[in-house]
């Protein structure tokens, strides 16, 4: 059995990710999404789609990306 990283539950159905030469030991993918994935650089929310990208970070949707400053960010095309 192995410890979670972020809960610290110890299970015998953990799994590892590794992203960017860092790896973590997860119970849940609940847990590995709080550890890893990118928050959104306005409301701080977990990014798990592709979210909006600019030279200044990274933002959960456009709507976030537009009060942050980059005017050009859409939703859609």
């Amino acid at each position: 059995m192995a410890i979670c990283d972020t809960c610290g539950n110890d299970y015998d159905k953990t799994f590892t990710i590794s992203k960017d030469g860092q790896s973590g030991t997860y119970d849940s993918f609940e847990c590995a999404i709080h550890a890893m994935a990118p928050a959104c650089n306005h409301c701080g929310c977990r990014i798990l789609g592709h979210g909006v990208e600019s030279a200044e970070g990274m933002y959960c949707c456009a709507n976030c990306a537009r009060h942050a400053g980059e005017t050009e960010a859409a939703d859609r095309v």
